[in-house]
């Protein structure tokens, strides 16, 4: 479950007692996204994907201008 919390700008997705975070910071009409971590017993199994893409879908329901200076999320941005 991916639970956005906004009041930090994050994303947050709970899974195994662990939390994965996609951290962005908002500017205007311009959404930043900044960090991913995944917990390394998590990684290879889709979590930074599928907050990515949870964050990306939001931003664009917002209608935000979209920049990453996460190199996870640019590589989704440009794929």
């Amino acid at each position: 479950m991916i639970e956005h919390q906004p009041d930090r700008q994050r994303f947050v997705l709970f899974a195994n007692g662990q939390d994965s975070v996609l951290e962005y910071k908002l500017c205007g009409n311009t959404v930043n996204f900044t960090h991913t971590f995944v917990p390394e017993s998590l990684r290879g199994k889709g979590t930074a994907k599928q907050l990515v893409e949870h964050g990306l879908t939001w931003a664009r329901k917002q209608g935000y201008d979209i920049e990453a200076d996460c190199w996870y999320v640019d590589r989704q941005l440009n794929a």
